[in-house]
């Protein structure tokens, strides 16, 4: 499987940022790409005042998504890309979108919202409640996380479980104290605990650290970049994926197994000095 990341600073105007992806789209197909990886949330970024979130966010079937699942028509790439989609409780949804061949072919709404790091994500965004989403391409099986998920690491094992070869992770992954060494981190650590790849494509700007990075079965990050817009290419080698799992069997030497049961949401409970 040949795999490319597009990281880019969303602005807030859809209408470039799906220009940006359709570019990077462009450039995949060009390149042969069987999976296009785009960041989070990229139909609209706003710095300051969280909230316009809710204004921006379209359903699947509006200008930004179909715009880029038509665009899939005439290119044998599939597109992974993260949106704000309208939830029936007036907040929104983070949503992956997974195009190909002119159609919708996979969804997954973010499970884990960011109420961390004095941020409160689920101030404006619901949570999901779906059961892991993996999706087949070029013969190998990916599976979806978004962001926040990757701290959790019973997701990825869920996503293995359901035969995830490759985790397809889109992030807008926050700058501050220790974060790039969290991301670096986490991302290596779901590779190597799941035995599996790890596609991570984060958006970058004056907000995020970007970052994106492909990291192979045994925690080796095979493609990696800074902080600057860019397409990212990498490669899904089944051969060291099979070799990985004989000479590291975690998913066969574990002990216990990973209830799908989805937990309900949980108070933020204050800390005190």
């Amino acid at each position: 499987m040949r795999i490319a990341l597009g990281q880019f600073a969303a602005s807030p105007d859809w209408s470039d940022n799906l220009r940006t992806s359709l570019q990077y789209l462009d450039q995949a197909a060009a390149g042969d790409a069987d999976l296009l990886v785009l960041p989070e949330g990229v139909l609209a970024r706003f710095t300051e005042d969280r909230g316009q979130i809710r204004q921006a966010a379209q359903p699947l079937d509006g200008p930004f998504v179909s715009g880029l699942v038509g665009a899939t028509r005439s290119v044998q790439t599939t597109v992974v890309v993260g949106v704000h989609e309208p939830a029936p409780d007036g907040r929104v949804f983070n949503t992956l979108a997974v195009a190909r061949g002119g159609e919708l072919i996979a969804r997954y709404r973010k499970l884990h919202l960011y109420d961390a790091f004095d941020a409160q994500e689920s101030e404006h965004v619901a949570p999901g409640d779906d059961e892991p989403v993996v999706f087949d391409c070029a013969g190998l099986t990916v599976g979806l996380m978004t962001c926040y998920d990757v701290r959790f690491p019973e997701m990825a094992r869920l996503l293995a479980d359901a035969g995830a070869e490759v985790i397809a992770l889109p992030a807008a992954w926050v700058r501050g104290p220790l974060k790039e060494h969290h991301w670096s981190t986490l991302v290596t650590a779901r590779a190597l605990d799941n035995t599996c790849y790890v596609a991570a494509a984060g958006e970058c700007g004056v907000r995020n650290i970007g970052a994106s990075m492909l990291v192979d079965p045994l925690g080796v990050a095979v493609a990696r970049l800074g902080e600057q817009p860019q397409l990212l290419w990498g490669s899904v080698d089944p051969d060291r994926l099979r070799l990985a799992r004989q000479r590291l069997p975690v998913l066969e030497n574990r002990r216990f197994r990973i209830d799908p049961h989805v937990l309900p949401i949980q108070s933020r409970v204050p800390v005190h000095a």
